[in-house]
């Protein structure tokens, strides 16, 4: 095999492999594997509706493969890879639907491609952008990839939607619009180049030529007297490179099967006996033209190989991160599975405390808590309603039995204090919830950040054994919590009490510095609603006190008993179950996840595609 064989062989097969790694078209596929399929030239085959496309194809395999018939025949693209083998080889066809079957008889190909069109399209006149792919391996082809395009017509027939104009030419021209796509336009000899589609949608796509190869099909059927020598010498309509006449198969070969080597024969006479095209018959022909293709893709492929390489090596490079991302395989031996364990959650943790001390983000959730909701909380508390007018007489009367107080009410400033302070088990405790649930959110955000996903049966139960020491933390923090408020509430500050009776004599003493006999205004008000106004406002104050010092107390325990031993402790538990474990059992914990064992393995074949196509590449890109 020479050189450019080898090249375009090489192309040819990490294509393939692209559409096998890749389902390229499919929808699914890998971005980069689809931006390498881009970046490698094929070849799209354009024309009319029974323009000749099949025949053309036909010739160049050497085989008669494809579903003919009248009006739309090829509703689907059809993808042709053409690989080149060894002399005396068999030759066999594979679908990529298939991919365990070859097809050494190529009547069923064509079947296959039609019962598969039909599973798109169903048994209708509709169209599909979904691609098939065909490969075929012979001695008779040359390495090329050629996409059969749907034929361009002009109006839609029964059984078709009225866009079918439209959509088949969009269907085309994702194909053709590629710079990297080389254009086959076909064109019948026995009709007007003028009203070519082929070569008018060639010329909208690629002005310059550059990319298009003009082929004049039926050469045989022209009327007599006439011939093609304007088009085909470029005087009527020029090209960058030199138009190709093909001599279609008449219909009774076709009917009868003929071979097609005796087909290429036929077409090699015709053309050294005509008249007219003789002195160009070494420059027709379809296997001229795969030649010229194959040329052509060649120079193509050598002046594109230095961006293609660049691709390759990016994608190596992410195809490596990828795999470290994904992990390697794990050993089998016990002392391996616990290390491997041990070292998940190691880093497990590390990200834990990075979300808790602000090197990633979280930690300042909590801090939101203490800033934020805490003080809100405290502020909505119903004091006012607590502290009413009302609600101050009942529970002063109440307190104070079948006798009044005289001076200062104790018992019903204490039992006003305790109603009032136990209105703060209800943001504290809600504070210790809140902070448990951004705890949980982190651990579920460190658990993702970690390779844990890799095994689930391990990531839930160091979750659950994760949110099993949560749970005691914020139970001994809600226990703590709900002490300092009970501590507030048993022990009442003495300095406070000591004032009172000290406010209710001033205006007292002022009456004898002025030596009037009249009683003081608190002894006239001694169960008046000034005197019960003045006991709310002191209970106010007393609890707006007590409020601040929780508003500083309560995130302390928080911290203490939640923050702080969850960066100490949180795994704990989980070591201490998970060393009672045998052998077997740590290997239960690491069964991967499929999906991810079937990803880490695309992965490495991808890579290893990789590598060998670059390889490869570096081997026979510049031999001459």
């Amino acid at each position: 095999m020479t050189t450019m064989e080898s090249l375009i062989g090489l192309v040819n097969r990490i294509q393939r492999a692209c559409t096998v790694l890749g389902d390229y078209g499919g929808g699914t596929g890998d971005n980069a594997f689809n931006s390498l399929w881009e970046a490698l030239p094929t070849v799209a085959v354009v024309g009319g509706q029974s323009s000749g496309k099949s025949s053309v194809l036909e010739s160049i395999v050497g085989r008669d493969f494809l579903p003919r018939g009248s009006g739309i025949v090829t509703r689907r693209p059809l993808v042709l890879q053409l690989h080149k083998t060894e002399e005396g080889t068999e030759e066999y066809a594979e679908f990529l639907h298939l991919p365990k079957r070859k097809f050494i008889d190529f009547a069923l190909v064509r079947k296959e491609i039609q019962d598969e069109t039909d599973r798109i399209t169903g048994k209708s006149k509709q169209i599909s952008p979904v691609p098939i792919h065909l490969s075929i391996f012979s001695p008779n082809v040359v390495n090329l990839t050629l996409i059969d395009l749907p034929g361009l017509t002009k109006v839609a027939v029964e059984g078709q939607p009225e866009t079918i104009v439209e959509d088949i030419e969009s269907m085309v021209r994702t194909y053709v619009d590629k710079p990297n796509c080389i254009i086959l336009a076909i064109s019948p000899a026995n009709q007007d180049i003028a009203t070519s589609d082929a070569i008018k949608l060639a010329k909208e796509v690629d002005p310059t030529g550059e990319r298009t190869f003009g082929v004049l099909t039926k050469l045989d059927l022209m009327d007599k007297g006439t011939n093609a020598l304007e088009v085909l010498e470029g005087r009527s309509y020029k090209l960058q490179h030199p138009w190709v006449g093909i001599v279609n198969r008449s219909q009774a070969d076709i009917n009868r099967n003929a071979d097609m080597m005796l087909a290429r024969r036929k077409e090699r006479e015709y053309f050294d006996t005509s008249p007219d095209y003789g002195h160009l018959a070494s420059k027709m022909g379809s296997e001229y033209l795969a030649k010229l293709l194959s040329k052509h893709l060649e120079s193509v492929i050598r002046s594109r190989i230095p961006s293609i390489l660049s691709l390759i090596n990016k994608s190596i490079e992410e195809l490596e991160r990828e795999l470290d991302r994904l992990g390697r395989p794990v050993a089998v031996d016990a002392g391996a599975q616990l290390y491997t364990i041990l070292e998940m959650c190691r880093a497990f943790d590390k990200i834990f405390k990075e979300h808790l001390d602000g090197g990633r983000p979280g930690g300042d959730r909590i801090y939101g808590v203490f800033d934020n909701q805490l003080p809100a909380a405290l502020k909505k508390l119903p004091f006012d309603r607590h502290l009413s007018l009302q609600s101050v007489k009942r529970i002063v009367s109440e307190a104070d039995g079948y006798q009044p107080h005289l001076i200062a009410p104790e018992q019903g400033y204490r039992r006003l204090i305790e109603g009032a302070l136990g209105y703060f088990r209800g943001p504290a405790e809600a504070s210790v919830d809140a902070v448990h649930f951004v705890l949980k959110e982190l651990v579920r955000k460190s658990i993702a950040e970690t390779q844990l996903k890799r095994f689930p049966s391990l990531q839930v139960e160091l979750a659950l054994a994760a949110n099993t020491s949560l749970e005691k933390f914020r139970e001994e923090s809600k226990k703590s919590v709900i002490r300092l408020v009970e501590m507030e509430s048993a022990y009442l500050t003495a300095e406070f009490f000591r004032k009172l009776p000290q406010e209710m004599e001033r205006p007292a003493v002022a009456n004898s510095k002025n030596q009037t006999a009249s009683p003081s205004p608190a002894t006239q008000d001694l169960y008046g609603d000034g005197h019960f106004r003045r006991i709310a406002s002191n209970v106010s104050a007393y609890v707006g006190m007590v409020s601040d010092t929780l508003r500083n107390t309560i995130p302390k325990a928080c911290v203490y008993c939640q923050v702080r031993q969850a960066k100490l402790a949180l795994l704990n538990y989980f070591y201490s179950q998970i060393s009672k474990r045998e052998g077997k059992q740590l290997g239960l914990l690491l069964d991967e996840d499929p999906a991810l064992m079937g990803r880490r393995l695309e992965c490495a074949q991808r890579l290893e595609l990789y590598k060998k196509a670059r390889d490869e590449i570096d081997a026979v890109a510049w031999v001459r």
